[in-house]
């Protein structure tokens, strides 16, 4: 569960101090979900999912209630991949009391559907639109990072999930005047590790047994994580920082 901060002494203190601006809200929802960025909240915002508060001078201020439903919202898209349209009619009926069942993703395989796990969801797919509003940024940009192989639509012209959050990391960057040129070296490095990770698991996707198979995707997930985390604190021993 996400964790608030707890309120002031006074009760009019505690209604004050319930009230968190878009940074704290980030890093409290950083720990269940690491990769979630300011861009990415005010997305969410503008799509309708949360209405935070605004001060007479215009700045967000979201209650607890807010990042609840902030979690609600980026746990059913990292688990389940739904559309917003749909997640935000799985949260109106949660807010009338209805028992609402999320849908259950599946897969084919033999000719048989199969329900398919957590570790395994099906891709989401977004429009060119829908990515650039989720990163704040312009056509030309997008045209830049995709010169670059930073973000690479799919064959019929959308994007996967993950592009969101590459898009929006790029932006994130570029405030601080680190360009699209400039990453070539870190998308270089991560098809290096990709091209590792294939190489571990290449025998069990290879193998004749169909469970061994499927396990190939859950090892797959596993290394991605570990070479994550290598990725990350070589990073940060390399500049003498330790990230929060």
């Amino acid at each position: 569960m996400l964790q608030t901060p707890s309120g002031g002494a006074g009760h009019g203190a505690a209604a004050t101090d319930r009230l968190m601006s878009i940074g704290t809200v980030l890093n409290v929802l950083r720990d269940e979900f690491p990769e979630v960025t300011i861009s990415k909240i005010r997305f969410l915002e503008a799509e309708g999912l949360i209405e935070p508060q605004r001060t007479p001078s215009g700045y967000r201020k979201f209650s607890a209630h807010d990042v609840e439903r902030l979690g609600h919202v980026l746990r059913m898209q990292r688990d389940h991949y739904l559309p917003l349209k749909v997640i935000r009619e799985h949260l109106e009926a949660m807010e009338r009391g209805e028992a609402v069942q999320l849908p259950a993703l599946s897969r084919h395989r033999d000719g048989d559907t199969v329900p398919e796990s957590p570790e395994a969801p099906t891709a989401a797919r977004i429009g060119r639109e829908e990515l650039l509003a989720a990163a704040g940024a312009g056509e030309e940009e997008l045209r830049e990072w995709e010169s670059y192989g930073l973000v690479t639509p799919l064959e019929d012209g959308v994007y996967d999930a993950e592009a969101v959050t590459v898009a929006s990391l790029i932006a994130e960057l570029g405030r601080f005047g680190i360009e699209p040129r400039h990453l070539r070296v870190m998308k270089a490095a991560a098809d290096r590790e990709a091209g590792l990770v294939d190489q571990v698991v290449a025998p069990l996707k290879r193998h004749r047994n169909p469970q061994t198979r499927a396990h190939a995707q859950a090892r797959t997930k596993e290394l991605a994580g570990l070479t994550v985390k290598l990725h990350a604190a070589l990073v940060q021993t390399a500049l003498g920082v330790r990230l929060p």
